[in-house]
């Protein structure tokens, strides 16, 4: 992905990356995007659910939702996906920073009003989360479709950033503090069924678990 001057990482470029396939990796593990967009020179900046399909981030949500009226109207849109993988504990303060992988995706979205292309973006919306999922659970109904709006923003001017491994090296090897890497993971704990389920779990969630 050729990067331009919006997307161009100047502090500490050595963490960046413009390939699409690690952009389309960090988008794939994330589960939460950030979505900023201004009116009238107020700033906003929404947490939202999303999938990458193909070359487009979807998002979704209410026919009423000001952010996706905005986005659907071409404002300019900034979408940003963060992973934190650890906590780097250094033996000073300076020192201290977080292990994470990233991505931000900028442009201008267009809506998803044909059936077929929003059918296709509402299902992986639901399959992102949970592989297998939307084939285990009713599809929206046309009320529902109606009600919802979707909106799609080209993957073509985005940039990754990265960092792994401990702290950087300093002269405070002779203090007495402890230093090193706490891992981070999202972790599933185990599933609480509605009162009126039966059977066992099903399979994408069974396969999720393991």
């Amino acid at each position: 992905m050729q990067p331009t001057a919006r997307t161009t990482i100047h502090r500490k470029p050595q963490r960046g990356s413009y390939d699409r396939e690690v952009i389309h990796r960090i988008l794939d593990d994330g589960l939460v995007a950030h979505c900023a967009f201004a009116i009238e020179g107020q700033p906003y900046v929404i947490p939202m659910v999303y999938a990458r399909l193909d070359d487009q981030l979807v998002l979704h949500g209410a026919i009423a939702s000001r952010m996706l009226a905005q986005g659907a109207g071409g404002v300019a849109f900034c979408a940003t996906i963060t992973i934190v993988d650890g906590l780097v504990l250094a033996r000073s303060w300076f020192h201290h920073s977080m292990n994470y992988r990233s991505v931000v995706v900028l442009g201008t979205a267009r809506e998803i009003s044909e059936r077929g292309e929003k059918l296709r973006a509402l299902e992986a919306l639901v399959e992102h989360a949970l592989p297998g999922r939307a084939h285990e659970s009713r599809a929206p109904s046309e009320k529902e479709l109606a009600a919802t709006r979707v909106i799609a923003l080209s993957i073509d001017e985005a940039s990754a950033k990265c960092r792994e491994g401990g702290p950087l090296p300093d002269d405070d090897g002779e203090l007495p503090w402890w230093s090193g890497v706490v891992p981070l993971a999202l972790r599933a704990s185990a599933p609480v069924a509605d009162a009126d389920v039966r059977g066992p779990l099903p399979a994408s969630l069974a396969r999720w678990m393991r």
